[in-house]
């Protein structure tokens, strides 16, 4: 059997315009005859026109199609009986937002496919944006440094960057920040700011992604346990950053005094462990936090904490953060919110716990895009696109009209994707029933 494919249009925000098949791809597979299908779209990170060469089929909507490909959640009027679906559905978690979606999906007999869960067998993600959600999300970070630096009459060099998606690629985003990078360090940043300390959560493809850009400044890296002393030490230095890493070992401990950290059993256990991160928080100028969290671990930095960190009669020296994993009502308490590139970043008042757009206000600057490597559409697309293909040959193969979903011939990493197959949870998805009651 072969699957006619279809491409779908983003349609869940204005800045969405990257794909999960880039014309290439499409090429590619229309190479081996198999149908392709492509949504009109003229916001789309590639013309219509680049797909049509491609051998694409441009159409004006992909209903008909046997599996259908996206990025970001679609309109519940998209889904029809027994179709197929794959896209970032955020609901694994059981997020609020999306369980009429997945209802909807559930009593259409869809079957449900998420990017994030095709996983190998050591359970690493194979198909992902994080490296690019890492660079935007670092990009966006210095940017409302800058602007909430001038917000208190503070002049550094990050004021002269732009959001990300300003820049036509990463090649301009990097020389945009290679010449930050060579103004601190011919100038410096004031005294009254020294030294920036900027934290990472994280060491996977987005706090890799993070660090990248980061690295691009003169920097010195310090561990976690060095930074207290180096900060005694150093409070002059003026003319680099200072980069400080954290995993999960610097970031929780376990309740109980008398055990020590081990990460398989924090992955299993993390109702057990609570935060040590606050005292690194009253080092921290930035944070970057890219790590993953849901509800079952403690939060690295809650109400309380955000509120004695501002408390103080001095000014604080956590000036942003960046929350590119932005789980709003997560790890972070700050994170109160989502925003987009359009508005990017807000200020976190830890006594009303309201976040207004802007620079302006008590409290610190949060940068929480939920999209963000949209603002590197073709790059992130390109990247995503060629994880995707080695897939793609046996997927356009299946038959996704089987009623059993242990006679489906998919790759291995597929398999473990398929949340919904038919309306029925498959296994190890079983749990996500209760998210519907």
């Amino acid at each position: 059997m072969t699957t006619k494919i279809g491409l779908r249009r983003e349609d869940k925000n204005e800045w969405e315009t990257r794909v999960a098949l880039t014309p290439e791809a499409v090429r590619q597979l229309a190479q081996d005859g198999l149908e392709i299908c492509v949504e009109r779209f003229p916001r789309r990170a590639f013309p219509d026109g680049e797909y049509e060469a491609a051998g694409a089929q441009l159409v004006d909507d992909v209903a008909d199609c046997d599996l259908v490909l996206g990025i970001k959640e679609m309109p519940h009027t998209v889904f029809r009986a027994n179709g197929a679906y794959m896209f970032f559905s955020h609901t694994i978690k059981g997020q609020p937002y999306n369980m009429q979606m997945l209802a909807e999906l559930v009593a259409r007999g869809c079957t449900l496919l998420d990017y994030e869960t095709v996983v190998d067998e050591n359970k690493q993600r194979l198909i992902f944006f994080g490296r690019f959600a890492g660079i935007a999300g670092a990009v966006d970070t210095l940017w409302t440094v800058g602007r909430r630096l001038d917000a208190l009459g503070v002049a550094t060099p990050f004021s002269q960057l732009e959001p990300c998606h300003w820049y036509a690629d990463l090649g301009s985003v990097t020389r945009a920040v290679e010449h930050v990078g060579k103004q601190i360090a011919a100038a410096g940043v004031p005294d009254s700011i020294a030294p920036i300390v900027i934290g990472i959560t994280g060491y996977g493809h987005v706090s890799q992604g993070a660090q990248e850009i980061i690295d691009l400044l003169p920097h010195q890296e310090v561990s976690p346990s060095e930074l207290p002393a180096f900060i005694a030490e150093s409070n002059a230095t003026t003319d680099k950053v200072i980069k400080v890493v954290y995993k999960e070992q610097d970031l929780v401990e376990p309740i109980d005094d008398t055990r020590v950290f081990n990460l398989q059993d924090y992955y299993d256990n993390g109702d057990s462990y609570r935060s040590k991160f606050g005292p690194h928080l009253e080092l921290l100028t930035v944070l970057i936090n890219g790590i993953y969290w849901d509800e079952r671990y403690p939060k690295l930095a809650d109400e309380d904490l955000l509120r004695r960190l501002f408390a103080g009669s001095e000014p604080a020296r956590l000036t942003v953060v960046g929350d590119i994993t932005c789980d709003v009502d997560g790890s972070l308490a700050c994170t109160v919110r989502d925003t987009d590139p359009g508005d990017p970043s807000y200020v976190y008042d830890p006594v009303t716990r309201d976040g207004t757009s802007g620079f302006e206000g008590p409290g610190l600057a949060v940068m929480a895009v939920g999209n963000l490597p949209c603002e590197l559409p073709r790059e992130a697309s390109e990247m995503f696109s060629n994880a995707l293909m080695p897939y793609m040959r046996q997927m356009a193969a299946a038959d996704w009209h089987l009623s059993d979903f242990e006679q489906a011939s998919l790759p291995e990493p597929i398999r473990r994707s398929v949340i919904l197959w038919r309306g029925e949870f498959t296994s190890g998805y079983e749990y996500m029933a209760e998210f519907l009651k």
